[in-house]
């Protein structure tokens, strides 16, 4: 990886630490005011309303992907001209877009209340999701521009302007559920500081990439190019279909299944979850334009050897994240809220389990994207996508909300988990994925063995208080640093972290 493009890459990391760090904090304190002025009920419709939404948001087509994929060779080669007619082309394909989604978002209106199981019906209910709607047809109207920021590496100038936003937001919404307890404000604060950041946004890539806007630049994509494109983009559907059907099914069948409320209650340990994931995401998101760039001009052992690098990292982070997951979570929103908002054990175990795979993968799915791997795994993902509903139906309906999770892992484990590996490492790596495969089954086992010990020797704490949540955090995080430090220090993908680390540090 080259000096420009690590030092990208840690400029996009430190500044997506500093936003996560801010957002959780933010985020902590907004759901409890939110539950204690509005209900779980409430917090459940919010989920139900982001699940409908992100089936909506497939009318895209995966355009998303494709797009920061099509712009890495023109970005590459200064090609200015080829970049300005990619931007203006992806302008009016997400006009059209934004007309599909919102004809489609209307034609649920009338579906709404057979999605929404709640022991009272909840009034205004087509007024909070038209808000909801909104909220995601606006930002097609500025996401052909941002992309290509992403695309360049300069995703840490995109966050920076959200953490602003983000801290507007938040902050309106806490003190008009304090004051008002009015759930349409409350959206209508969300919608308008997105629409303000969405604007912001976009303004800065103009400013960082004028010749966008200069119409003597502005030309016919080639026919070839735009083939290329929509070809890419029927990959990367199915792929978005099933990653869809993954994450934004849950929450409808188990409120159809079990109840709204449940869904309000499932979203606090999923929020737990996301943030312990997005520390993992931030780190391996900043690399994919740079594995584009490996991928494109290094030879099969070079994308290898960056792949162990990336994957020995991952087991580290995938150790201590599954693990504190595991071991902390009833207690964290135990504390938080009572033990009335705590799960199951065995949905704690069904979560967990999901978190670790997110987790795990993140390698995978970053040389996915960058190499474009999603055009010859489309259909696998498809049939993993509808296994993982018809599994949740069936066991939801034995298991209640822990079947629905389990699920997920079901349908993973049993679909690409382990075709993609083996088609990655033939097609890039000219090598087997036997020894990947291996080192998952370990990783596997280290994480359960670590949550089983750290379980048992915290077992005697009494967590009744935030003061023994951060005592119990302490020793659970240090045991599993330690842990998964020594496990994987003296792998060859940590060594090649190390001597990168060093190299950078030396440089500067």
């Amino acid at each position: 990886m080259g000096e420009g493009r690590a030092k990208k890459s840690a400029q996009n990391m430190i500044t997506g630490f500093l936003y996560q760090a801010l957002t959780l904090v933010l985020s902590f304190v907004s759901r409890t005011v939110f539950v204690q002025t509005l209900g779980t009920e409430y917090l459940g419709l919010n989920g139900i309303f982001t699940d409908v939404l992100s089936l909506l948001a497939m009318a895209d087509l995966g355009f998303g992907t494709a797009m920061a994929y099509s712009f890495y060779k023109p970005l590459a080669e200064h090609d200015e001209y080829r970049i300005a007619s990619l931007i203006h082309f992806y302008k009016r394909v997400y006009n059209v877009i934004a007309i599909v989604v919102t004809v489609c978002g209307l034609a649920c209106v009338p579906f709404l209340r057979y999605l929404v199981k709640t022991e009272q019906e909840i009034p205004n209910l087509e007024i909070y999701y038209l808000f909801s709607l909104a909220n995601v047809v606006l930002s097609y109207l500025f996401v052909y521009k941002t992309t290509l920021m992403t695309a360049d590496q300069k995703d840490y100038k995109l966050v920076r302007i959200r953490m602003w936003t983000t801290t507007l937001k938040t902050v309106a919404q806490i003190v008009i559920l304090i004051v008002a307890e009015n759930y349409i404000a409350y959206l209508a604060i969300g919608l308008s500081t997105q629409l303000l950041n969405n604007f912001v946004a976009s303004k800065k890539t103009e400013q960082d990439y004028p010749y966008i806007m200069d119409k003597n630049k502005i030309g016919k994509v080639d026919k070839e190019v735009e083939q290329s494109i929509f070809s890419n983009m029927k990959s990367v559907f199915l792929y978005k279909l099933s990653t869809t059907l993954f994450s934004a099914t849950d929450n409808i069948i188990i409120s159809v299944i079990v109840g709204t409320a449940m869904v309000g209650l499932y979203s606090n340990y999923l929020m737990l979850s996301n943030k312990l994931l997005l520390v993992e995401q931030i780190v391996f998101s900043a690399l994919t334009a740079s594995i584009g760039n490996v991928i494109a001009k290094d030879k099969p052992e070079k994308r290898l050897q960056i792949f162990q690098a990336m994957q020995s990292a991952s087991f580290i982070f995938c150790g201590i994240i599954t693990t504190g997951f595991g071991v902390m979570a009833n207690d964290v929103i135990t504390v938080w809220f009572s033990k009335e908002f705590a799960l199951s054990s065995l949905t704690v175990i069904a979560i967990t389990l999901n978190t670790y795979f997110s987790c795990v993968l993140q390698p995978l799915w970053i040389y996915r994207d960058a190499t474009g791997l999603y055009m010859k795994t489309k259909y696998v993902m498809l049939i993993a996508a509808i296994l993982n509903v018809v599994l949740s139906i069936v066991l939801g309906n034995i298991m209640g909300v822990a079947g629905i999770i389990f699920a997920s892992a079901i349908a993973r484990v049993s679909t690409y988990f382990w075709y993609e590996p083996k088609l990655l490492f033939k097609e890039y790596f000219n090598s087997s994925a036997a020894g990947y495969y291996k080192s998952i089954l370990v990783n596997v086992l280290l994480v359960g063995g670590s949550i089983a010990l750290i379980t048992a020797i915290t077992s005697k704490l009494k967590v009744d208080s935030w003061s023994m949540i951060i005592l119990k955090m302490l020793i659970t995080g240090i045991l599993a640093v330690v842990i998964f430090m020594i496990a994987y220090c003296r792998t060859e993908g940590f060594q090649i972290i190390i001597k990168k680390a060093k190299s950078i540090i030396g440089k500067k």
